[in-house]
C-alpha cells in the first residue's frame, strides 16, 4: 500500500513537487514518510551527495523548503513490514557513499541471505528494512559495471513481488523496475515524472505507461526508454491518455475516501453494466471455460470478493476463490 513518486525535469522546486505527490498518495495508508534529492549545486570540493529528508508519523503540515535547489527527487510512503515505524526504517535508503538512493514497494524475500553477504563485504547498515540490502547491493555491484547494468543486476536477485526506483548523483535519470507492485511512467514536456498510482500524476501529465512485470525503465527530462529487466531488449511504451479529472482523484466533498467510493458504486457499477457489455460477455465466456476461477483483491476489494463468491456459486454455479492480493503469488 506504499506510495511512491518522483521527478526529473527543470523546475527546481523538484522536493516540493515530490511531496504534493505524496500528499495525493495519502489514501494509501503508511507510517512513515521520506523524500531524497540531488541537490543543483555541488560543494566546493565539486562533490555531490543526495539530502534526504524522513521521519515516522504522518505527512500534515510537513514541508520540504530546509531541502535544497533540486530539479530530481523522489519520495515514499511506508507501511512498515521489515522493521519497526522508525525515521530510520523510512524510505529513502541510501548507500555507504551517499551518492546512491532507493525507494521500493513490496518485500525482499531473500533480504537475510543478500544482507549477509553484503555485511561481509563490509556495508554499514543504517536499518532493520529489506530495502536498504537493494541500495547497497546496487552500490556493490556498480563499481565494477555500468550503473544501469549494476541496477539490473541487483534486480534480478530479489526474490518476491517488488517495484524499485534508484536515484544517484552522477546520472541525471531514475532507474525503476517492476515485478508485481505498479509503478507508472508520466509523460512531460522537458521533464518526466514516475508514481505507484496515476492519480498521483494528472495535476502533471495525462500521458503515461505502465510498466508491466519484468520491464525496467530509465527516465529522464530527456526521455524515457523501457527494457526487459532479463534480457535487456528494448521495448516501445505503450502511452495511454487518462480520461479522468483530478476532481475524480480527489476526495471532494467527502470526508474519507472510503465514503467517496461507498457513494460512487451505483453510478460505477451502472456504467460498467451499459457501457462495457462486450467486455463482460468475453470475459463470461472465458470464465464458462475455466475450471477455477479467483476473486482477487486488497482491503475492501478482498470483501467484494468475498461477496463475489457467493453470486458465483448462487446464481452461475461457478466455483471460486477469494485470495488477498498479497497472497495470490502463493497460490
Amino acid at each position: 500500500m506504499c506510495g511512491i513518486f518522483g521527478y526529473v525535469g527543470t523546475k527546481k522546486n523538484a522536493p516540493n513537487i515530490v511531496l504534493e505527490g505524496l500528499k495525493t498518495l495519502e489514501y494509501r495508508g503508511y507510517d512513515s514518510w521520506g523524500v531524497a534529492a540531488v541537490p543543483l549545486e555541488k560543494t566546493s570540493l565539486g562533490t555531490n551527495t543526495i539530502t534526504i529528508k524522513k521521519q515516522a508519523g504522518k505527512i500534515g503540515a510537513a514541508t520540504v523548503t530546509d531541502m535544497p535547489t533540486s530539479n530530481f527527487a523522489f519520495g515514499h510512503t511506508r507501511w512498515a513490514t521489515h522493521g519497526g515505524v522508525t525515521d530510520e526504517n523510512a524510505h529513502p535508503h541510501i548507500d555507504c557513499t551517499g551518492t546512491i538512493s532507493v525507494i521500493h514497494n513490496g518485500i525482499i524475500e531473500n533480504y537475510e541471505q543478500l544482507r549477509t553477504k553484503l555485511l561481509k563485504s563490509g556495508h554499514i547498515f543504517q536499518s532493520e528494512t529489506d530495502t536498504e540490502v537493494a541500495v547497497h547491493l546496487i552500490e556493490e555491484y556498480s563499481k565494477r559495471m555500468m550503473f544501469t547494468k549494476a541496477v539490473q543486476k541487483a534486480f534480478n536477485e530479489m526474490e518476491g513481488l517488488n517495484a524499485l526506483i534508484v536515484m544517484n548523483t552522477k546520472d541525471h535519470k531514475f532507474i525503476a523496475a517492476r515485478n508485481g507492485s505498479p509503478l507508472v511512467i508520466g509523460f512531460g514536456f522537458g521533464e518526466n515524472y514516475l508514481a505507484s498510482d496515476a492519480a498521483a500524476l494528472l495535476p502533471h501529465t495525462k500521458q503515461v505507461h505502465y510498466l508491466e512485470d519484468g520491464e525496467m525503465a530509465i527516465v529522464s527530462e530527456k526521455g524515457v526508454m523501457i527494457f526487459n529487466a532479463k534480457t535487456g531488449s528494448f521495448i516501445h511504451p505503450k502511452k495511454q491518455t487518462l480520461t479522468w479529472t483530478v476532481k475524480q482523484a480527489e476526495k471532494g466533498h467527502y470526508q474519507y475516501f472510503m465514503l467517496k467510493e461507498i457513494h460512487e458504486q451505483p453510478g460505477i457499477v451502472t456504467d460498467i453494466a451499459t457501457g462495457s457489455t462486450s467486455h463482460a460477455a468475453r470475459l463470461a465466456k472465458i470464465i464458462k471455460k475455466a475450471d477455477l476461477t479467483y476473486m482477487v483483491g486488497c482491503g475492501t476489494a478482498s470483501y467484494a470478493g468475498l461477496a463475489g463468491t457467493v453470486l458465483f456459486s448462487k446464481i452461475a454455479n461457478q466455483q471460486s476463490v477469494p485470495v488477498v492480493g498479497s497472497e495470490f503469488f502463493y497460490y
